[in-house]
């Protein structure tokens, strides 16, 4: 008989992958905004849902929205998630979160330790600390999974946009002074596999692809492989821009938040392909249709 698995944020980037990839094994119970509204209590919503394992790859994700909106963020990304955790506990099945890298305040010079201490320095990710710290108090066995730069092919993202902009204009710029490590959605569900069942650890556990970039080394990349695979760009060098003459940002930005993923490695025994091969992928992909 299969399991059951209550996958929250269907619509978002990772939540779709979790969504097509997981159903290949497992009975998949998807939840978007219109059958699990965060902003609201969540028992009596998931009243008479049953299921053996709940993945919250739900949040409110834009950084400068948090800013203004503290409330609702704290609500959507804090308590809501304290709500599910307990919700779990009590039917005894775990719940694994999806957060954040901009649980760190960027100031340190190698890559982020899940041990490292959390210092957000924006509303976004006090929002997403919390939400950590009171899923973990509602149960050991519940666990945090920290990605950053998440794309994929299910939801337009970045390199979407990077691309689209080389095609259509002769300029392309993009910030060249935060760098953190990209996360590919077609890796990311498989490295999630073994910790649904096979090891059903608690705590917090870094998932994203091997290296660090900034957005501009991020965007060049993409580009180069398009350009490897013959696709007529406009542009085709990225030109370096800085936080600081980001004028529409409310929030401010951790600068740098690679995260180290040894734990995750000598947990499962799998292996991660650097950043620069994932995007290389994906780019194929989305040009040559392989994805």
């Amino acid at each position: 008989m299969k399991r059951q698995i209550a996958i929250v944020g269907k619509n978002g980037r990772l939540g779709a992958a979790l969504c097509q990839a997981l159903a290949e094994e497992n009975q998949v119970l998807p939840f978007g905004r219109e059958e699990l509204d965060l902003r609201e209590p969540v028992w009596e919503q998931l009243k008479g849902v049953q299921f053996d394992l709940l993945i919250n790859a739900a949040a409110a994700t834009n950084v400068d929205w948090c800013e203004s909106h503290e409330i609702e963020a704290l609500r959507i990304n804090g308590y809501a998630v304290a709500e599910l955790g307990a919700l779990c506990a009590e039917r005894d099945a775990r719940c694994l979160h999806v957060s954040t890298d901009y649980v760190f305040d960027g100031l340190s010079s190698r890559p982020y330790l899940e041990e490292d201490p959390a210092l957000p320095i924006s509303v976004y990710g006090k929002s997403k600390r919390l939400g950590e710290e009171l899923l973990l108090d509602a149960h050991p066995d519940h666990l945090v999974i920290r990605v950053s730069w998440v794309f994929g092919p299910d939801k337009p993202g970045f390199i979407d946009w990077a691309l689209d902009q080389a095609l259509n204009h002769d300029n392309l710029s993009a910030i060249d002074d935060k760098t953190s490590s990209p996360t590919y959605t077609l890796d990311f569900v498989r490295w999630i596999r073994p910790f649904l069942f096979e090891l059903p650890i608690g705590g917090i556990v870094h998932l994203c692809n091997p290296g660090g970039c900034t957005w501009r080394e991020y965007a060049q990349w993409a580009i180069d492989a398009a350009c490897l695979e013959g696709v007529p760009l406009k542009a085709r060098e990225v030109q370096p821009i800085t936080l600081n003459s980001m004028s529409s940002f409310l929030a401010r930005r951790p600068p740098y938040t690679v995260l180290e993923i040894g734990k995750f490695l000598n947990l499962t025994g799998l292996r991660a392909r650097p950043w620069r091969d994932a995007v290389q992928h994906f780019v194929r992909g989305k040009f040559l249709g392989t994805q």
